[in-house]
C-alpha cells in the first residue's frame, strides 16, 4: 500500500497526466502509464495542475523581517536610513522572544507559499548576539519540517568595524551554516578584500559556506565580485561560495564583463539575485537615465553560472513591502530583466528551485524517482500561467504528507 498517490498532474516540462506514488517518504515511480487503482492512504487529484518541488528562499532575513514601522518608518527608503533605524530597534525592542516570534511568522507563512528550505543571514554586528542565539534555537525546533541554513552577517562591516571580526569568530563557535562579509561597505578598497580573505579562511575553519553581499551598488568601480571568484579557485571552494546582489555589473564596460563572465564562470560560484528590494533600493541617487536595479541576469545564465532569485528583506526598515513568496521576486524579475522569452519563464522557477537547491548544497531534491517527496501542486498548468499568477500552492507536501493546503480562489458574481 502506497502512503500516497497523485494524481493527473502536469509537470514544467509540459508532461501530462503523469501520477505519482510516494512510499516511506521517497517517490517511488512517476509516469503516466501506471494504474492508479493501488491501495493508497490517501489519494489526491491535481486535475492537471502543476507539480514541482518545494520553493527555496535562498537569501533573506528573518532578525529584521516584520519589524516595519517600528520604532518609524524608513523617511527615504534608503539604506543608510534603513541601517540607523535597524539599530534603534535593537536599542529598544529586540529580545529573544521578539526574534522568535517574527521568525517563526516568517516560516509559517513562506510555507503556506510553498517554501521548505530557507537560508538566512542574521545580523552579527549588533550589541549582542541575541538574533542568532535565537535563531539557533528555532533552527533546531523546525528541523524535523523546515531547512534553515543561518548565515553570519556583519552589517556594521568585518576589517573596518571593531565588533565585526570578533562577533563573527563569536558566531562561528556557536554553530552557523556559513559566514559573509559586506565589502564594498568596508571603509576602503583594501579594507573590503581584506574582509573577503577573512571571510574564505573562516569558512574553511567551519566547512561552511561563503556568502558575500557583493558589489550592492550603483559604482561603476566597486569590483568585489573578481576577487570573490578568483579566492573561490585559490580555496578551491567552488559552489560553496555565493555571492547576492552583485548590482555594480550593470554599469561595468563590456569587455571587462565579458573577462569577468569567463571568471565567474571558472570558479563555479554562485549568485542570488534580490530583484524586490533592489529595484527600490537601487539607483536612488544617480541621474537620469537610471539603472534597473538588477545585475545582469541573462548574461550571467548564458555564461552557463548558476543564479537563484530570492525574496530577501520582508517588511523591514529596508524593504517595507512582500508577502513571503518566491513567485512574487520572480514576477519582478520576469519585468527588471526582461526575461518574457518563451524558455525564460520555466528558467525563473528553476531559479527559486533547482538552481537554488544548488547554492543551499541540497541532496535528494527534485522530482526524480528516489528523491525525497517533498513537493507542490500549484493551481497552474505552466510556469508562465504561475508566475502571472502568483497563487499559492494548493498542496505543500512534506516527505509525503500534507503540511498545508489552500483552496483556490473564487469569485461569485452577481451581475
Amino acid at each position: 500500500m502506497y502512503d500516497l498517490i497523485v494524481k493527473n498532474a502536469c509537470t514544467l516540462q509540459g508532461d501530462k497526466g503523469i501520477n505519482l506514488f510516494v512510499q516511506n517518504g521517497k517517490i517511488e515511480q512517476m509516469d503516466s502509464k501506471k494504474s492508479v487503482e493501488e491501495e493508497s492512504k490517501r489519494v489526491i487529484d491535481a486535475k492537471g495542475r502543476l507539480v514541482l518541488p518545494p520553493f527555496i528562499e535562498s537569501h533573506i532575513h528573518l532578525d529584521t523581517a516584520l519589524t516595519y514601522g517600528k520604532p518609524a518608518v524608513n523617511p527615504t527608503g534608503e539604506l543608510i536610513d534603513g541601517i540607523k533605524l535597524w539599530g534603534q530597534y535593537q536599542e529598544q525592542y529586540l529580545t529573544t522572544n521578539d526574534v522568535y516570534e517574527r521568525a517563526k511568522q516568517v516560516i509559517n507563512l513562506m510555507i503556506s507559499h510553498g517554501v521548505l528550505y530557507m537560508r538566512s543571514m542574521v545580523d552579527v554586528t549588533a550589541k549582542s548576539l541575541t538574533a542568532l542565539e535565537t535563531l539557533k534555537q528555532l533552527q533546531e525546533e523546525v528541523a524535523p519540517y523546515f531547512h534553515l541554513q543561518i548565515i553570519a552577517f556583519p552589517q556594521l562591516g568585518l576589517t573596518s568595524g571593531s565588533l565585526g571580526y570578533k562577533r563573527m569568530k563569536e558566531a562561528m563557535l556557536l554553530g552557523v551554516d556559513g559566514v559573509s562579509a559586506v565589502p564594498h561597505l568596508e571603509a576602503t578598497r583594501e579594507k573590503g578584500i581584506e574582509s573577503l580573505h577573512h571571510c574564505f579562511q573562516m569558512a574553511k575553519e567551519i566547512d561552511g559556506f561563503v556568502h558575500i553581499f557583493c558589489d550592492e551598488t550603483d559604482d561603476s568601480e566597486s569590483r568585489y565580485l573578481e576577487v570573490v571568484a578568483d579566492l573561490a579557485i585559490e580555496y578551491e571552494w567552488y559552489e560553496k561560495v555565493t555571492v547576492s546582489h552583485i548590482n555594480a555589473m550593470a554599469y561595468y564596460n563590456e569587455p571587462y564583463v565579458q573577462k569577468l563572465l569567463n571568471l565567474i564562470a571558472q570558479s563555479k560560484i554562485n549568485v542570488v539575485t534580490c530583484p524586490l528590494i533592489n529595484s527600490v533600493m537601487m539607483a536612488r541617487n544617480t541621474g537620469w537615465p537610471k539603472g534597473r536595479g538588477i545585475t545582469r541576469v541573462k548574461d550571467l545564465l548564458g555564461a552557463s553560472v548558476n543564479v537563484a532569485v530570492a525574496h530577501d528583506d520582508l517588511m523591514s526598515p529596508f524593504y517595507p513591502l512582500g508577502t513571503g513568496s518566491p513567485l512574487l521576486a520572480g514576477h519582478m524579475l520576469l519585468h527588471l530583466a526582461q526575461m518574457t522569452g518563451s524558455d525564460d519563464f520555466n528558467q525563473v522557477i528553476d531559479m527559486m528551485t533547482m538552481n537554488a537547491a544548488h547554492v543551499l548544497g541540497l541532496n535528494n531534491y527534485g522530482l526524480k524517482i528516489g528523491d525525497e517527496a517533498s513537493f507542490l501542486i500549484c493551481p497552474a498548468e505552466s510556469a508562465h500561467e504561475l508566475l502571472r499568477n502568483h497563487p499559492k500552492p494548493s498542496y505543500v507536501i512534506l516527505k509525503g504528507q500534507v503540511i498545508a493546503q489552500t483552496e483556490p480562489e473564487q469569485t461569485t458574481w452577481f451581475l
